[in-house]
């Protein structure tokens, strides 16, 4: 196990028969059938004329032995040289037609399991490593690719085997019966080595994947790592990951290449048998010295494919890996499923708990037994400890995760009837870090609504603070965002994630407000983009700001999963309990009061 330690299969991974495999594989080239039928066309043309080569040459020895002459000599070249030729054109046309369509299956293969990805719910993502998933979706479709050119070429040499074993049966039965009864020695040692060869090749991906992943993860962290000064640790853990791949593909490497030494070795004592049979037979007047030929040369040609059936079938096995690791990606069982695909009507924004269990494990229990129900038209905010449960109300709402028991209702409806697409056409929802995507601002905010103009957008703009913070961007809405939106301050960031969902219009707004410290106008801005989108909207808010809790129509307290006190600001502090604790701890020094308190303190 050293070599393959920490390779433990993603638990959606699937054992697929190679029936299944095939099955599935020829599903995908059902729409290449036309190109297909040529290809089989010229595969037999090619396998046709490949055998034809040694019965020509075998005749023209026999040719030359009686009649030697300049022509003959001629006519040995000319014909030769036109196999040669029809056998590279053939194999040219045969290979374009196999790589188109092998590259529009996996053109379709891998659209289906980037599809496949982008539809799994948060929960597939806190589970399983993306740089991995990146790795099914890029390396192992090529390594499909690979699988089914090589299964072509060997089609072709086997055809091609068939038609000289028909000939040589025809010139001397008794040696062409000693030389079929070496196959099931080869055959015998290449189904031997089936098993082996898949869970080597399937072990080497997982480690390339593990590679794909610590490359990812770097990349993603380099400002972090740069900043603590880790870039050694860093290199450290690429290459602990680089290591471990080297090592399993060396492995699988040695494991590989022991096939085709086996069986040059034992090709090579078969020859020797038959060269020695031949022989033996010309020199008792049983064979011609051409039909002796004909055999000798006909040994590579017939052994070939079968030697490289065997010799491929570390790529076939590859390949056939690879297609087993794409499909339980296709495969993999989502958590949230809907129970209905009911068409949403424009929602009024009704959400209601009831008694609802959540865990995102079984040994982690979230809410237990929660009761929350949020009027239409309510800025309700959400209050409480790191861990108190705020954000798994967010993501329910969001059905990004799947809760175990209770239900969950939009304006009455269970949440699991609706289609998702629709329904979550009317949520709006900023996070905490603010993403957004390469481009310019204009193309963040089109994102959810692409048909909204720059007219629009700039009206939107200009009613928060006056349009004051595009002003600040060197080019307005033109101005690129760079990767994540590092070329923005977090404020600004946030304002394009809001006007993002300003021209969305959604029935229902989730905030997970940032907690870095922003200046005042700024959030004074933010704040009036916030007020905007709460005129038409449901709004639940996890609030990190004090501005943000005293506008609240209610607030919510919550302490391990458990909804403890509810009010708005004034009431909740005249109760005291756990929100004063909270407003003393985080909000109070956020205050007007406090800081002008502070301040008189300071010059006293």
């Amino acid at each position: 196990m050293g070599f393959f330690a920490g390779l433990n299969e993603e638990k959606y991974d699937r054992q697929y028969t190679d029936r299944q495999l095939v099955n599935r594989i020829f599903d995908f080239f059902r729409p290449q059938t036309a190109r297909l039928v040529w290809v089989s066309a010229l595969v037999v043309a090619i396998a046709a004329i490949g055998a034809s080569l040694p019965i020509v040459v075998s005749r023209m020895v026999d040719l030359l032995k009686d009649q030697p002459s300049v022509n003959s000599i001629w006519l040995v070249f000319f014909i030769l040289l036109a196999v040669g030729v029809a056998i590279w054109g053939l194999n040219w046309a045969r290979r374009s037609m196999v790589i188109r369509a092998v590259g529009d299956v996996v053109l379709e293969l891998r659209s289906r399991a980037f599809q496949a990805a982008a539809e799994h719910d948060l929960s597939f993502y806190d589970q399983f490593s993306s740089g991995r998933i990146v790795s099914r979706i890029t390396s192992d479709t090529n390594d499909f690719g690979q699988l089914v050119v090589i299964v072509t070429d060997v089609t072709s040499q086997i055809f091609q085997a068939l038609i000289l074993g028909v000939v040589l049966f025809k010139t001397e039965w008794r040696m062409a019966l000693l030389l079929v009864s070496f196959l099931p020695f080869i055959f015998g040692i290449t189904i031997g080595f089936r098993n082996l060869a898949r869970r080597v090749t399937k072990r080497g991906m997982q480690a390339m994947a593990d590679v794909n992943q610590a490359i990812k993860e770097t990349v993603s962290g380099i400002a972090i790592a740069k900043n603590f000064r880790q870039e050694e640790s860093i290199f450290v853990s690429f290459d602990e990951a680089n290591q471990q791949s080297y090592n399993v593909n060396v492995r699988r490497g040695f494991v590989l290449s022991l096939v085709f030494p086996v069986l040059n070795a034992v090709s090579g004592v078969f020859v020797g048998i038959l060269v020695y049979a031949g022989g033996l037979s010309i020199t008792q007047g049983m064979v011609t010295v051409g039909a002796w030929y004909l055999f000798i040369m006909s040994l590579d040609q017939f052994f070939f494919p079968v030697l490289n059936l065997s010799a491929f079938w570390a790529q076939i096995q590859s390949g056939l890996s690879a297609a087993e690791r794409v499909y339980a990606l296709i495969d993999a069982d989502p958590n949230v499923i809907q129970k209905e695909t009911r068409d949403v009507p424009r929602l009024k924004g009704e959400v209601c708990f009831e008694h609802l269990n959540f865990r995102y494990t079984d040994k982690e229990p979230i809410l237990t037994d929660f009761n929350l129900c949020v009027q239409p038209g309510e800025n309700l905010a959400l209050v409480g400890h790191t861990g108190a449960g705020k954000s798994s109300i967010a993501k329910l709402i969001a059905r990004f995760y799947e809760f175990q028991e209770g239900r969950l209702t939009i304006d009455g409806h269970d949440i699991r009837t609706f289609d998702l697409q629709q329904y979550r056409k009317q949520l709006g929802i900023v996070s905490q870090v603010p993403f957004l995507f390469s481009g310019t601002v204009a193309q963040n905010i089109r994102y959810a609504a692409p048909d909204v103009s720059e007219a629009d957008m700039l009206e939107m703009a200009k009613r928060i603070g006056g349009g004051e913070w595009l002003e600040t961007l060197p080019d307005g809405l033109r101005t690129e965002v760079g990767e994540r939106g590092n070329h923005l301050s977090m404020g600004q960031r946030q304002l394009v994630a809001l006007m993002r969902v300003l021209v969305q219009r959604p029935a229902i707004f989730i905030l997970d407000e940032a907690t870095a410290s922003i200046d005042p106008f700024t959030e004074w801005q933010i704040q009036q983009a916030l007020n905007l989108i709460l005129e038409n909207a449901t709004s639940i808010l996890i609030a990190h700001r004090l501005s943000t809790v005293r506008a609240a129509d209610r607030i919510v307290v919550m302490e391990k999963g458990h909804l403890i006190q509810e009010g708005n600001h004034e009431s909740l502090l005249k109760q005291g309990g756990h929100y004063a604790t909270l407003y003393n701890t985080y909000f109070r020094h956020q205050s007007l009061a406090y800081v002008e308190q502070a301040r008189s303190m300071v010059n006293e």
